[in-house]
């Protein structure tokens, strides 16, 4: 479906970007606005954070290779807590991790050790001063929040359910004074949702940063599998139906670019059909990506798209 051999050189830079959608759903949901869809509230256009999609990327990656040695999550949903991880370092290493501070030649090791142990802390990196301290990691992998190409129009609809939660409201009971209560066959809910959004991201790598961290072909394989893959293994209800439509990665020969990422990342144009007034569809919109006369040293490969 795809080749991986142009984009798996640990030591070349890479920018890349990220199309995809949501059909009725919610992508992101905001704590701050009841868990409804995240907003721009002066243009409106839909976001999605880059925790979010790290969070999909480190699932992918536990659920397909979670049990291998140095493809462990360090942040993962439920389980233990970090600084049991951290102390686990220190165990493996013979160090000392009680007192009020380690040393840094202790942290140090510790941190290396974190990175050979963690696909997570290799990629995206880590601040791992908490408690047992085991230093500072700046990941060569960077992504952006998501933003949706046109205003969205978030939903907080209501729906019903053909049972009860609590045991006093379905009994039926009958007060003294000959009032009937309970009784109760369904209860309502709410549910938020983005009817229709087409949403694009940007990242970047750095061979400098994946060089402090020991990423290797194979980490960045499976990084670009993650990317196509993390929204077919992170379906719900809640966020609907969500599809990765294209990924575009601009490969640089030299590590350190050989063009800025912004002209490359105009290359790519997204824009909804003029016969379209609101767009339910990814047909509704023209995807046109300039292929010619590419920068010297600068090599587009597209994963999907």
């Amino acid at each position: 479906m795809f080749n991986l051999q142009e984009i798996t050189d640990p030591g070349k830079r890479y920018d890349f970007l990220l199309l995809f959608d949501v059909t009725d759903g919610n992508p992101n949901g905001d704590p701050d606005a009841g868990n409804l869809p995240r907003v721009d509230p002066e243009t409106m256009q839909g976001i999605v954070t880059d925790v979010c999609l790290k969070r999909k990327i480190r699932n992918f990656v536990e659920l397909h290779f979670g049990a291998d040695a140095e493809l462990k999550v360090y942040v993962r949903d439920s389980g233990v807590a970090l600084n049991e991880k951290h102390e686990r370092a220190y165990k493996s290493l013979s160090l000392t991790s009680t007192g009020s501070k380690q040393s840094r030649a202790d942290a140090n090791r510790a941190r290396d050790w974190m990175c050979a142990n963690y696909y997570d802390i290799r990629m995206f990196g880590a601040v791992m001063t908490t408690g047992v301290n085991c230093g500072q990691v700046r990941g060569p992998v960077q992504l952006t929040f998501a933003r949706s190409v046109d205003p969205v129009a978030p939903q907080d609809v209501s729906i019903t359910r053909v049972a009860v939660t609590r045991k006093e409201d379905a009994d039926v009971a009958v007060s003294d004074a000959g009032e009937t209560r309970g009784g109760k066959e369904t209860e309502m809910g709410r549910k938020a949702l983005v009817p229709y959004g087409l949403y694009l991201g940007k990242g970047f790598y750095s061979p400098a940063l994946a060089a402090q961290t020991g990423v290797s072909r194979e980490d960045l394989e499976l990084f670009w599998r993650a990317l196509v893959g993390m929204f077919e293994h992170d379906r719900s209800a809640a966020r609907g139906y969500m599809e990765m439509h294209g990924i575009y990665v601009f490969r640089h020969d030299n590590p350190l670019g050989n063009a800025p990422s912004g002209p490359l990342f105009s290359r790519l144009r997204v824009q909804r059909r003029p016969e379209v007034q609101v767009a339910r569809r990814f047909d509704d919109y023209v995807i046109d990506i300039v292929e010619a006369n590419m920068p010297e040293g600068v090599t587009l490969v597209k994963l999907l798209g």
